[in-house]
């Protein structure tokens, strides 16, 4: 039994589609799993959210959305917006550690960006990681900003005793510039690691069984899939 936290450099990076992906994999694998929303913004009661496109991408049966505010604001202002009260992270991380001890995999997608407040008191995903004490995968940009906005968020998880479980690029562009190309090794250094996975734009509208294969080749080993890094790179002519 395992949680992953799963987080971004920023708003729509692809943090959904890479949640999906890593539980479409843990569920070819025959692991249960369970994906966890804390505050879903920027959708009105009954509108989709991001648990219905993993639900649809992955086919997981175990999903809980914790607070749902209608603003497309940080939780705590969604929540302030709405009239509402905030996502209690402390009720999170003791219903995800509940899902912990009958799930194989708990991901906890997180809303926005690591250091985005969930409440007044400055809760943030970073709060409820040290929590649950467990470890966080990064989504990244491909393109212009994303060296800054990545090292901040490395700091960020290092400075508060967190563990990354690495880089994903969420949305890979099918005609990469200059940007992209060189963002790729800059990434890795800046990680001190490999890429954990890269996923190709668009894959978030294929229907499940096509994503399943695109998840498979586009996340690494670590997170169940088969991404072959030289043979990324070759195919479009990267820097080693």
């Amino acid at each position: 039994m395992s949680v992953l936290i799963v987080t971004g450099t920023d708003t729509g990076v692809g943090k959904t589609v890479v949640t999906a992906a890593v539980a479409t994999l843990a569920r070819q694998r025959g692991s249960s799993v369970a994906v966890v929303k804390p505050a879903q913004t920027g959708r009105a009661p009954g509108e989709p959210g991001d648990l219905d496109e993993v639900i649809r991408l992955a086919g997981v049966p175990t999903t809980f959305e914790l607070a749902r505010y209608p603003a497309p604001l940080s939780p705590a202002a969604a929540a302030r917006a709405a009239g509402l009260p905030p996502v209690s992270l402390t009720a999170a991380a003791e219903r995800i550690g509940e899902l912990a001890e009958s799930h194989r995999l708990v991901l906890v997608e997180g809303t926005g960006g690591l250091l985005v407040r969930f409440d007044e008191d400055g809760g943030t995903l970073a709060g409820l990681a040290r929590m649950l004490g467990a470890p966080v995968l990064v989504v990244v940009r491909a393109g212009s900003g994303t060296l800054n906005h990545t090292a901040l968020t490395l700091e960020a998880l290092a400075h508060r005793g967190l563990s990354p479980a690495g880089l994903v690029i969420g949305s890979w562009p099918r005609e990469p510039g200059e940007a992209e190309r060189s963002n790729v090794a800059d990434l890795e250094m800046l990680a001190a690691r490999p890429l954990a996975g890269v996923l190709p734009e668009g894959c978030g509208a294929l229907g499940a069984e096509e994503f399943a294969g695109v998840a498979r080749a586009g996340l690494g080993a670590t997170l169940g899939g088969s991404l072959d890094l030289a043979t990324f790179r070759r195919s479009f002519e990267l820097p080693v």
